[in-house]
């Protein structure tokens, strides 16, 4: 399948802008998550298109889901991932989480398999910066198909300063 033109979208995740995100310093003040966990194995997830359709379904049946919701991955273990979604109440059944702070981004594209590569790249501009790094999360920008659809695979990295 060819990638959409520049002005079509799948009708599942919106098309991605990287200038809001890249190289910003981006505030969170008491933004409020949906939270659940995947299941990876030395960091490839197992369970994520199940995980997010379980979650996401919790949210819209809640009236949750905000026009364009931020995904977070906190990679917290080899075996699994924290992941936080944003919402714009309260989702009954589950525990509310709110990160707040002050945190600089940074756009990636290409496949996963470039992580490691990235999240190098993330600490140089955080040193560049004279930042040092309390936690990283991932902002996985579209869901595979999506990506290939666009022609682009970005993941932003947040890291906590």
């Amino acid at each position: 399948m060819a990638p959409l033109k520049e002005n079509e979208e799948t009708g599942c995740c919106k098309r991605f802008s990287p200038a809001p995100w890249e190289e910003k310093e981006k505030n969170f003040s008491d933004k409020l998550f949906y939270k659940d966990h995947v299941m990876s194995f030395f960091h490839i997830p197992l369970n994520y298109g199940k995980v997010m359709k379980r979650s996401m379904e919790k949210i819209e049946r809640a009236g949750a889901k905000p026009a364009e919701p931020l995904m977070l991955s906190d990679e917290n273990s080899l075996w699994g991932a924290d992941i936080y979604i944003e919402v714009t109440k309260e989702v009954p059944g589950s525990e509310p989480v709110k990160i707040k702070g002050n945190f600089l981004s940074k756009v990636f594209e290409g496949p996963y398999k470039n992580m490691g590569t990235w999240i190098k790249e993330m600490k140089v501009y955080m040193d560049k910066k004279g930042k040092a790094m309390k936690k990283l999360y991932f902002f996985y920008t579209s869901c595979p198909a999506c990506a290939k659809a666009y022609g682009k695979n970005y993941t932003v990295l947040l890291a906590e300063v």
